[in-house]
C-alpha cells in the first residue's frame, strides 16, 4: 500500500495546541506564544535543524491570526516573485504574512527587494532558515526580524508524534500496528519529526500483512534498502556533512575529500562547507596545529572571493590539510569545563589586584593593588592569582598529548609548578 500524501504532511497539526515541541517559545506564556494570542507579531526568522516545525509554525501563526499567507521557496523564488507578494498584500490593504523557506539561500539583492515592505508593514516576514541568520541574512533584513531558534524534538515528543502516527495508519488502514521497540526510529530520525515519520511510513508499508510489528531490525533493513526513497527530502545532506566531518576529524583525508566531492556535485553551498572547516579546524584541530584555524579562515575567505568551480580545489586543500593534522579537542574541552563552571559557582569576584582603577575613588579601595606587571619580570612571568578565590587551582585547560601542546604542558608546568597540576 502507498499513500498519496506523505504522512508528514496528512499530520500536520492544524492548531497550536496540537503542535509539538518548541515549548520555549510557543508553550503556555512563552514569548511567541504570548504575542501570537495578542496578534502583533513581529517580521521574524525561524532559525533551527530541519524537520522541527518551522514551515508548520508559519502556518498556523496564519491560522491563528486569519491573515493572507503566501509562500515562496528561496530554491526557486526570485525578486519578481517577491515584488507579485507585495503587490498582492498592498492590493488587499491587509498585513499579510509572507513566508519565505530556505531564506538562506536568498541573494544579497532578493532579500533587499523584502525591505521596504518589511519596513512599511506591508507584510510580515517570517523566514526559516537551517543556517545562522547572523551570516546568512543581510544586516538590515536581520535588525528588523526577531530571530527565534527553534530546538530538535525531544524524545517525549519524538514518542507522542510516534502514537498519532500509529492511530492514524490504523484508522486509515485497517491494519493492526504494534510499536515494539522505538530505539532505531528515533536514532534515524536525530530530532527530525519528518525523518521520524518517513521511516515509520515505509517500515509499515514494507510490510504486507495486516498485524506488523516494529523492530529496531525491521527498521534499519528497510531504511537500509530504501535509502534514496527515504532521502528524497534532501536529508541526506546532513548525513553527508556529519560524515565529511567526522573524516576529518577522524584523520582520513580519503573518505573527507569524498564526501567532499559528494557536497560539491550535489550543489551545495561552498560557504556553508568552508565555514565547517572553520568551526573543526579549531574544535578538533585547535592547538595541536594553530595552522589549521589559519588555513580554513583563509580558505572561507577565498572562497567568497573565487567562487565555484575553483573553490572546490582550495576546499580541497583545506580539507585534506585539516584530515592530515595531529588532532585535540582540548580547547573546545576547556571552554565547556569553564562554562559549565560559571553556570554552577555564579558570579564570582574578580580579585582586587587584576580589577580596573578608573577613579581615585577605586584606587583607594584596592582596586588594581599589588598587581604585578608580567613583563617586567623575567621570563615575562610572575606568580599571581588569576582565578577567583574560589577557584584557585582549578584546571580548566588540559593540553593534549601531541608536540606543540606537550611543548605548552611543559612550559605551563615549569611555569605553574605544582599549582595546577600539569
Amino acid at each position: 500500500m502507498t499513500r498519496a500524501v506523505p504522512l508528514a504532511e496528512a499530520l500536520r497539526p492544524a492548531t497550536l495546541d496540537e503542535y509539538l515541541g518548541q515549548t520555549h517559545l510557543v508553550g503556555e506564556g512563552a514569548i511567541l506564544r504570548r504575542a501570537i494570542d495578542a496578534g502583533t507579531i513581529p517580521s521574524m526568522i525561524l532559525w533551527g535543524p530541519p524537520g522541527v516545525g518551522k514551515t508548520t509554525l508559519a502556518n498556523l501563526i496564519s491560522l491563528k491570526l486569519d491573515r493572507p499567507f503566501y509562500t515562496l521557496s528561496a530554491i526557486s523564488s526570485g525578486v519578481k516573485d517577491v515584488r507579485t507578494v507585495i503587490e498582492k498584500a498592498q492590493a488587499a490593504n491587509s498585513q499579510a504574512i509572507m513566508f519565505i523557506d530556505e531564506i538562506h539561500r536568498f541573494s544579497k539583492s532578493q532579500q533587499d527587494s523584502l525591505l521596504g515592505a518589511v519596513e512599511r508593514g506591508i507584510v510580515v516576514l517570517i523566514g526559516a532558515t537551517t543556517e545562522n541568520p547572523s551570516f546568512e541574512v543581510i544586516s538590515p533584513l536581520l535588525s528588523r526580524c526577531q530571530v527565534y531558534i527553534l530546538k530538535d524534538l525531544e524524545k517525549d515528543e519524538l514518542l507522542q508524534l510516534l502514537e498519532r502516527a500509529k492511530a492514524f495508519l490504523e484508522k486509515e488502514s485497517g491494519m493492526t500496528i504494534i510499536i515494539k521497540e522505538h530505539e532505531a526510529l528515533l536514532r534515524i530520525s536525530g530530532g527530525d519529526a519528518r525523518k521520524l515519520l518517513n521511516a515509520l511510513e515505509l517500515t509499515v508499508f514494507a510490510d504486507t500483512d495486516s498485524h506488523i510489528e516494529i523492530t529496531n531490525a525491521k527498521v534499519l533493513h528497510v531504511i537500509q534498502k530504501n535509502l534514496a526513497v527515504y532521502d528524497k527530502s534532501g536529508e541526506m545532506h546532513y548525513d553527508i556533512i556529519s560524515a565529511f566531518i567526522k573524516s576529518v576529524r577522524g584523520s582520513d583525508p580519503n573518505a573527507a575529500v569524498y564526501y567532499l566531492a559528494r557536497m560539491i556535485e550535489g550543489g551545495e553551498d561552498p560557504k556553508f562547507i568552508a565555514r565547517r572547516l572553520v568551526i573543526l579546524a579549531s574544535e578538533d584541530i585547535g592547538n595541536a596545529n594553530p595552522n589549521a584555524l589559519l588555513l580554513a579562515t583563509s580558505c572561507f575567505d577565498a572562497v567568497n572571493m573565487i567562487g565555484m568551480p575553483e573553490s572546490r580545489i582550495i576546499l580541497s586543500q583545506t580539507t585534506t590539510y585539516l584530515a592530515c593534522s595531529p588532532k585535540s579537542n582540548a580547547a573546545y574541552l576547556a571552554i565547556g569545563k569553564a562554562q559549565e563552571m560559571v553556570k554552577k559557582a555564579g558570579d564570582l569576584p574578580v580579585p582586587l589586584h587584576l580589577r580596573n582603577a578608573p577613579s581615585k575613588l577605586m584606587k583607594d579601595i584596592g582596586y588594581g593593588k599589588d598587581y604585578r606587571y608580567a613583563h617586567d619580570y623575567k621570563d615575562h612571568f610572575t606568580d599571581m592569582e588569576f582565578l577567583p578565590e574560589k577557584l584557585t587551582g582549578m584546571k580548566l585547560y588540559d593540553p593534549a598529548n601531541n608536540p606543540r601542546e606537550n611543548e605548552m604542558r611543559q612550559r605551563l608546568k615549569a611555569l605553574w609548578k605544582n599549582k595546577y597540576g600539569y
